[in-house]
């Protein structure tokens, strides 16, 4: 049964009721199944109260896009131990001077990592150690 035949099949029944967004509400003791049926609205109440605002989601969504490369994992992991330079960082990872470059850009830009200047040469350190502790969490999860 199709989810179209499955809802009205349980509006017929009584299980389900239209809300006013065009959903299905409960009005029973049953488990109908069917997308936007709703069974504990309190529940839905105060979960709904508690999420973090939309643009805060899509933030966080957009820092953990940042930790989907390897190659920007592997610099953070490497600046937990150390500040570097672009060069030293380059020589450890097997990679060029550009594509280090390249990655601490989108790192700097997400705020992971900082850097200072000492004459001509820019060292990157991470940015906070909230970065080492994401990392940490997230290790820990794996390794479960």
């Amino acid at each position: 049964m199709d989810i179209e035949n499955k809802k009205e099949a349980a509006n017929t029944a009584g299980d389900c009721r239209r809300t006013s967004s065009g959903g299905y509400g409960y009005s029973g003791d049953h488990d109908c199944g069917d997308y936007g049926c709703v069974i504990h609205e309190e529940t839905i109440r105060k979960v709904a109260e508690q999420l973090p605002p939309e643009e805060m989601l899509m933030d966080v969504a957009d820092l953990f896009k940042v930790f989907g490369d390897t190659t920007r994992v592997k610099i953070l992991s490497a600046l937990f131990h150390s500040e570097m330079c672009v060069c030293d960082i380059a020589a450890l990872l097997g990679m060029t001077n550009s594509a280090i470059s390249h990655q601490l850009r989108v790192l700097k830009s997400a705020r992971l990592v900082k850097y200072r200047r000492d004459g001509k040469v820019i060292y990157y350190s991470l940015d906070d150690m909230h970065v080492q502790d994401i990392f940490d969490r997230a290790l820990e999860h794996i390794s479960e």
